[in-house]
């Protein structure tokens, strides 16, 4: 269950800020697809999925990612939400879609 509401994240965050899911699990550090991908940790937590599932679900995508990193994508994600509204709106608009 929990997979499908990964799976539904990744199409969101991806149609959001105009990636495929391929560009937005490529290893790179540009910063519009770190964001994004931090945002989409971020909701999973929101939604009660811990560190570890949501690892495992990267690393079904093929995107091996470490627990702190998972952490801190998710803690700069709450911080970029509370100090950027249309940021915020974006993640309303999301959550609302899933």
């Amino acid at each position: 269950m929990k997979q499908e509401i990964f799976n539904k994240y990744v199409e969101a965050v991806s149609e959001q800020f105009g990636f495929n899911e391929e560009e937005l699990f490529e290893v790179t550090k540009k910063r519009e697809q770190v964001d994004a991908r931090q945002i989409l940790y971020c909701l999973c937590a929101e939604r009660n999925m811990s560190v570890g599932y949501i690892q495992r679900y990267l690393s079904v995508k093929g995107y091996d990612v470490s627990h702190s990193t998972i952490i801190h994508g998710t803690k700069r994600a709450l911080s970029l939400i509370s100090q950027d509204i249309d940021l915020a709106k974006i993640v309303t608009d999301i959550k609302e879609s899933v």
